[in-house]
């Protein structure tokens, strides 16, 4: 009796030619079940996202809630999708998040499942609302069509953080075989269990990122234009509703991508942070209408990409670091001026990531309030952010370079509709100052000191020679010794989180966590540089993150470029050494 006839006739297939390869690719190993829960191509055998594996994932989940939650049964979990679907392997994030919700469904446990799509933010949104125990977004974000993802959070709003992707790594292992009626997800459309948060959240969310909400009379006035993409994701509705929950008029919706569509026709990574690619129908879009502002959501809406018209007629488009300077400076600015927080400043906090430009850092040095880095990735500042909460401060922003932008409190994540919202007024208020974004970049850096980043990758799908190039940092001039210099560039210090090594501490250990399984290493160098050189947990890419920070008051902009560049090439040629590790560089 076969459940899918999809993927059961695919693997017949493979069995009928004798394909012991793909057979093995599909069936030697699990989907490893990592913080980030799980991100893979759909497709048939347990390697792959399929009927079957949602199944399994999500009794393992379960167990785990069970056992760490004596009233699971009274608060349940929260559930929603994407638009995602795999034509060949019947998979649909649909499919799979309605699978979800039979699993819990069969155990007692009440469900909110999202009826319609939505974006990412609104499940880590519903947990803190709802006081759930736990969330699951059936989403693979910005990743290939093919590909389809397992996103939990739990009950603090935030995205699960060791040890529980351990736990439930094994809880899922004790849980293989499917449970009675797993499969027959039309079970929960008539049981009590099951609720539908849909109305409910479209209400309070845009009601909440309202206090945000700061120049209502400038934004109904403003006759600056906007155009929106979705990127074929979900984005399209939330945005238009964010814009008139802050009485904004509607941005100009790119049509050929406003709709979701899991082919994502018009790009070749549903990417914004991928640059220009991404962003062309919607330059034309914007030529056409006049618009000086674009915003682009990745296919999950939680992050987001801006663009602006200069006035030489070139479009920049921003990177994460610069849209983080300025929403940064925005956020604490309306904080300051507006803020009916009757808090101290020194309970005000900003939150990034240790890869992303530490310009938050120097307005806080100047400001008064307090900047903390955290790891890469948002699971660590939506739990800090959290633990900081419960002690009565402030958090006001957090971001990475990767274009995440946390700008509410209400969602302890990233969020590219709140995000895009308050850009657009951003953007509305300096209109009437007579400034542009750019230059409103410009003056932020003038005051705090310019931060110059620059970040690339190069792929290698040869997990043996990535340790290789790593292990080669570690011992580079003899056994356990660092690099001294890196061209002509002299090295100050070093932190690998990868050891726990830091030099620049008295114990010589790093304060932030370390993890044995991935690698990163972090230079400091003598002319203020930074570089951090990094592997990716959901791709075959090794990154670089860059940045050189001048103190207030040094404004040659063009050498302190050219000596970034000059840097990050001696980084490539001595530390990457793509020839000699056959690396494939990031094609622009």
């Amino acid at each position: 009796y076969q459940q899918n006839p999809k993927t059961y006739a695919i693997v017949k297939q493979l069995l009928a030619e004798g394909n012991a390869g793909e057979l093995q690719k599909y069936f030697g190993s699990r989907m490893e079940f990592g913080t980030a829960g799980l991100r893979a191509a759909m497709g048939a055998g347990i390697s792959h996202m399929n009927d079957l594996t949602i199944i399994q994932t999500t009794q393992g989940f379960c167990r785990y809630l069970e056992k760490n939650f004596s009233d699971l049964k009274k608060r349940g979990v929260v559930i929603g999708c994407d638009a995602r679907a795999h034509l060949s392997s019947g998979g649909s994030s649909k499919r799979f998040a309605r699978l979800a919700a039979n699993t819990f469904v069969s155990q007692g446990v009440p469900v909110y499942l999202f009826s319609d799509i939505i974006p990412t933010p609104f499940v880590p949104y519903t947990v803190t609302h709802l006081k759930l125990c736990a969330g699951i977004m059936v989403t693979a974000s910005h990743n290939p069509k093919q590909d389809n993802g397992y996103k939990v959070y739990w009950e603090n709003g935030a995205q699960i953080i060791s040890p529980h992707d351990k736990g439930i790594s094994q809880a899922i292992e004790e849980n293989q075989e499917p449970w009675p009626q797993a499969w027959d997800d039309k079970l929960i459309d008539s049981s009590p269990l099951l609720h539908d948060p849909y109305a409910m959240v479209n209400k309070e969310y845009f009601k909440d990122i309202q206090k945000q909400c700061f120049y209502r009379n400038i934004n109904k006035e403003t006759n600056l234009k906007f155009v929106h993409t979705s990127v074929h994701g979900v984005g399209h509705k939330f945005v238009q509703l964010a814009f008139k929950a802050f009485d904004l008029s509607p941005p100009f919706a790119v049509p050929e991508q406003k709709d979701p569509d899991p082919d994502f026709p018009t790009v070749k990574y549903p990417n914004p942070e991928e640059g220009k690619g991404v962003l062309t129908l919607s330059f034309a879009l914007a030529e056409k209408d006049g618009a000086r502002i674009i915003l682009a959501n990745d296919p999950d809406a939680d992050r987001l990409a801006v663009a602006e018209k200069q006035e030489s007629g070139e479009w920049k488009v921003f990177s994460g670091n610069e849209l983080g300077a300025l929403l940064g400076w925005w956020i604490f600015t309306c904080w300051k001026n507006n803020s009916r927080d009757t808090r101290a400043i020194k309970d005000v906090y900003m939150l990034s990531s240790t890869v992303s430009s530490k310009i938050l850092r120097a307005i806080a040095l100047k400001e008064g309030f307090h900047f903390e880095e955290t790891l890469t990735g948002f699971k660590w500042m939506g739990n800090r952010a959290k633990q900081l909460m419960d002690q009565g401060k402030a958090v006001l922003f957090a971001f990475e370079e990767a274009i995440g932008y946390m700008c509410c409190p209400a969602v302890l994540d990233k969020d590219g509709v709140s995000a895009a919202v308050i850009t657009a007024e951003m953007a509305s208020f300096l209109a009437t100052r007579n400034l542009s974004l750019s230059q409103q970049l410009k003056a932020v850096y003038d005051e705090y000191g310019f931060h110059i980043t620059k970040a690339s990758y190069f792929i290698c799908h040869d997990p043996k020679v990535i340790q290789q190039l790593f292990d080669n940092l570690r011992n580079f001039d003899g056994k356990n010794t660092y690099p001294k210099s890196c061209g002509r560039f002299k090295v100050s210090g070093i932190r690998d989180l990868t050891t726990g090594y830091d030099s620049s501490q008295p114990d010589q250990k790093a304060i932030l966590p370390t993890s044995k399984s991935s690698q990163m290493i972090t230079f400091t160098f003598a002319n203020g540089g930074v570089a951090t050189m990094r592997t990716s947990g959901t791709e075959p890419k090794i990154k670089y993150y860059s940045e050189l920070c001048a103190p207030p008051g040094n404004s040659d902009v063009e050498q302190l470029k050219k000596e970034l560049d000059e840097l990050v090439n001696a980084l490539e040629k001595h530390f990457f050494q793509p020839e000699k590790n056959k690396l494939q560089r990031k094609t622009e």
